[in-house]
């Protein structure tokens, strides 16, 4: 039998299809009557978010591309003008979807809970005169209507800007048609709050802006009105080899991005067809890039839906997360790391033991210096705060990526601020994203002995988002591990390669030769007869190379179970290829953003983790780094805790289908459809244990209820 060729495009699935894919994972949440009805608001407000960087960032590529002349796609086998065709029909039928679930689900609920989204025309009479009152003092100073002629040309429209387009016609020159453009007013709420007795009233900002209309266009008639918003490209264009200073080239470019190409109009679906062509025309987009709504422009608004309205039955139930408790006989957290490492699983452990972590360079007598990887902080970030305070005494150095992505603004600021109060700041490599996640502190000890001590996440160091995000943190004093740590900062700030940095795998350097090595390696194994079985968690998988490599580890024996969030290219349940390979995603309460890597390896298990995906951005272009699990009990809680656990998910996970489609895991098995009865939830059993309501023999798996005895006896 020939061998079968593992580069057809057959084999692999288009990534903007994929990455639409997981969007409707999240509005299935949205869409489940299982959550609560806020927290499905909230769903949908987030799948929005999520097309808005898909347009900004993908689609705004993609078009670039074909503008300059490429033509050749990925893997997959499609050009750039296929894929364009398969981006504007998928993307369009989403946002249909999107504004059914709005409209004929999620709106009725709402109502039927109390909460009600109005109308100009629906208005009682007290929230009438709200609403007129509103519009004279609050509204109308901050709005400048526009009236489009010779004498006044079209407004610049920034990036996601709310507008109003109006089709106007003069009374005394009833012939002539105008359009007139207003922008919503952006320091204002997009949803307004009015008085009820007994339920949560709400108005769309935009439908007091166009009830306001008459009065700013006197003389005129308003033929006819419609909200609009336009999606520009937002990706950063920097030569950072010619710059000079790469922090103000990012900061002289993000106000490029404001201003960049539009590749989206989004304009509510009764718009008059003459204000659609005057708007595409005006912004040089195709048919296919103007997506009429049946709904409020921008659905992120009902963001706003869910943080104003205080109905704690409508939401998820709160939950604390475990705090870090060390053992009886240590007296801080550097003596215990002497005797043995840490893993907190966030959101389920607190973060607040990292922030410790942190803050401890500062208020630490021992603590001599410390060195910082900052990805995305967000504001008013302790982790940064600790450093400024930590520079007054220290050594503090930090390395602070300015092209995390949106992120770029904020990140700008605490580099200032951090210059200012002293703290070495560098910011990475040219060509390469800072993206690891490394914290290491010099300390000398009470015994006299300096050592280090270090912390490797696969998350941002933002306690805010650490509240919403699945992630590892992992602390040690493990001599070789923060020895290359340490070599890994030198990288950093100084460019100097070591021959090794063992036993971290370290992108660019070598991440994408090791981790084949250790896919190869379970090949080797499944060939000889020896266990060989590959668990790998992750966002995203893409690289070319890792798909290939796991589709001949498949082929030689090697059980594959993937669990990934977002993209995935590969394509399982292909006879002869893929058939032992399982990908699942889990979407739910919290974002799955945790990265480990199990593997079987002949019998001697080995687990690592890490701020990698397998895409070609994180072993290519980024600086990256994969740490080893060497305590073996943290190892079994990661493999029979945790990953068994999302394994045996069939609440929140759905399977990938060969066809590049997703079922949920209780619709599917071998091949067959069915309902199950009983469910498990992976974050509710993490919840549950972190409360300590569970144990890890809820989860149903009975093959390792062995193991997991031992880890509940131990915990």
């Amino acid at each position: 039998m020939p061998r079968v060729s593992l580069d057809s495009p057959a084999y692999f699935i288009n990534r903007e299809s994929s990455w639409l894919e997981f969007n409707r994972r999240v509005l299935q949440e949205a869409e489940d009557e299982s959550n609560p009805v806020l927290e499905r608001v909230k769903f949908l407000a987030i799948t929005a978010n999520n097309l808005d960087e898909f347009f900004e960032v993908r689609v705004a590529g993609l078009v670039q591309q074909i503008e300059d002349g490429f033509t050749q796609g990925g893997p997959d086998g499609l050009t750039l003008s296929e894929e364009r065709v398969l981006i504007a029909k998928t993307a369009k039928k989403f946002v249909d979807e999107q504004y059914r679930c709005w409209n004929e689900t999620l709106l009725p609920e709402l109502m039927e809970n109390g909460i009600r989204v109005l109308g100009i025309d629906e208005l009682d009479p007290e929230a009438r005169a709200f609403a007129e009152e509103y519009c004279e003092k609050e509204l109308d100073p901050l709005l400048t209507p526009v009236t489009v002629d010779p004498a006044h040309p079209f407004p610049r429209v920034i990036n996601k800007a709310l507008c109003m387009a109006f089709l106007l016609r003069r009374r005394r020159r009833s012939s002539m048609t105008y359009v007139g453009v207003v922008t919503v007013p952006r320091s204002l709420p997009r949803l307004i709050r009015l008085p009820a007795q007994g339920t949560a009233d709400y108005i769309f900002l935009a439908d007091l802006v166009a009830h306001h209309a008459a009065r700013m266009y006197r003389g005129y008639e308003i033929v006819s009105s419609a909200a609009f918003r336009v999606t520009r490209n937002s990706n950063l264009y920097l030569q950072e080899e010619e710059s000079r200073n790469i922090l103000e080239s990012v900061r002289a470019e993000l106000h490029n991005r404001r201003k960049g190409d539009a590749v989206r109009l989004e304009i509510e679906a009764s718009a008059d067809p003459e204000i659609i062509d005057r708007l595409r025309m005006n912004f040089e987009l195709d048919p296919w890039q103007v997506f009429s709504v049946d709904g409020p422009v921008n659905l992120s608004r009902l963001f706003a839906i869910y943080g104003e309205t205080n109905m704690p039955d409508l939401k998820f139930r709160p939950f604390s997360p475990r705090e870090l408790r060390l053992t009886g006989k240590t007296k801080d957290l550097f003596e215990e790391l002497r005797e043995h490492d840490i893993l907190l699983h966030h959101p389920y452990d607190s973060y607040d033991a990292v922030v410790s972590f942190v803050a401890s360079a500062a208020t630490d007598p021992g603590v001599l210096a410390v060195k910082q990887t900052l990805y995305r902080t967000g504001d008013n970030s302790p982790i940064v705060q600790a450093l400024i305070a930590a520079a007054e005494t220290k050594e503090v150095t930090a390395v602070v990526e300015l092209k995390a992505r949106f992120d770029e603004a904020s990140n700008i600021r605490w580099a200032r601020d951090m210059e200012d109060a002293g703290v070495q700041v560098f910011h990475g490599l040219v060509g390469l994203k800072t993206h690891c996640k490394l914290c290491l502190l010099v300390r000398r000890d009470p015994d006299g002995i300096t050592r280090r001590y270090c912390h490797i996440g696969t998350g941002n160091y933002n306690p805010s988002t650490a509240k919403i995000y699945t992630d590892f943190s992992l602390f040690t004093s493990d001599p070789e591990i923060t020895s290359a740590v340490h070599k890994v900062f030198s990288f950093l700030t100084a460019y100097a390669e070591h021959p090794d940095y063992d036993p971290l795998i370290v992108a660019p350097l070598h991440m994408t030769e090791q981790c084949l090595a250790l896919i190869d390696r379970e090949t080797e194994h499944a060939m000889a007869g020896r266990p060989a079985r590959i668990i790998a968690k992750m966002n995203a998988l893409l690289d070319k190379n890792m798909v290939t490599a796991l589709y001949r580890a498949a082929q030689a024996g090697v059980e594959i179970d993937l669990i990934v969030r977002g993209i995935c290219s590969l394509r399982p349940g292909i006879r002869g290829v893929s058939s032992r390979i399982h990908v699942r995603s889990i979407v739910g309460r919290y974002l799955e953003h945790s990265r480990v890597f199990d593997f079987a390896n002949g019998g001697e298990g080995e687990t690592w983790i890490g701020s990698a995906d397998w895409m070609p951005r994180n072993l290519s272009d980024r600086v990256e780094v994969l740490v080893p699990v060497r305590d073996e009990f943290i190892r079994e809680r990661i493999r029979h805790e945790i990953l068994d656990a999302l394994l045996q998910d069939n609440r929140k996970a759905r399977l990938l289908q060969r066809d590049g489609t997703y079922l949920h895991t209780r619709r599917v098995r071998r091949g067959q459809i069915r309902q199950k009865q009983d469910g498990f939830n992976a974050q509710e059993f993490f919840m549950g244990l972190a409360e300590g309501k569970l144990t890890p023999d809820a989860i149903p798996s009975p093959q390792t209820r062995r193991t997991r005895d031992r880890i509940g006896k131990e915990s």
